[in-house]
């Protein structure tokens, strides 16, 4: 596959990754459907990683990577070492996303246990007794009702979505340097056909 048809099949793919990341993330201000107080919202919320590094860095690098794919527009190097730039930036906003989502999934919500007042109540557990493993936990939560089972799933999906997204910025990375370094297919295509 030329570079320049890989480049406008990533983009193509980055695009609902990239919605799905920005929805995702409003979704953790809201939890269970509720409007809670700025300071009764997790505090890895606030860190945008669902909006600013999986959302619009990777929506920039869609855009990009969608006109290096157009015709005639990915021939020049200029164009490649464009995207690699941007790629690089697209790579570090989904790892960005990853991380904190992970942090988001190993440290549990802010929520309320029974006494009125918001507390992080699993963040200083250790992998052995995790609440993510031991779901018998999760009743210590009363208020927003459902906040671990929605952080759990909200986080996890910007975790794989981060993920996917870095491997695919990842991959431009590569396929931008060989079209920089070695041109396009369509470049080698005008040259096979003036050769004839």
């Amino acid at each position: 596959m030329c570079t320049r048809k890989c480049s406008k099949c990533i983009g193509i793919t980055l695009f609902p990754l990239a919605a799905c990341a920005i929805v995702s993330n409003i979704l953790l201000y809201f939890p269970n459907g509720q409007v809670l107080q700025l300071s009764e919202i997790t505090d890895l919320v606030w860190f945008f990683h669902g909006i600013l590094g999986a959302g619009i860095l990777v929506i920039l690098l869609a855009f990009m990577m969608l006109g290096a794919g157009g015709a005639g527009c990915c021939t020049n190097r200029c164009g490649m070492l464009l995207s690699v730039v941007l790629a690089v930036l697209g790579f570090a906003g989904g790892a960005y996303c990853a991380v904190i989502s992970s942090l988001g999934l190993i440290g549990g919500p802010l929520c309320d246990t029974g006494d009125g007042e918001y507390v992080y109540p699993f963040r200083n557990d250790t992998l052995e007794e995790c609440y993510l493993f031991n779901q018998t936990t999760w009743s210590i939560c009363k208020e927003p009702e459902n906040i671990i089972l929605w952080n759990i799933v909200l986080f996890s999906i910007l975790l794989a979505i981060g993920v996917i997204e870095a491997i695919l910025c990842f991959i431009q990375v590569i396929n931008g340097l060989t079209g920089f370094i070695c041109g396009t297919c369509m470049r080698k295509r005008k040259t096979n056909i003036s050769g004839m």
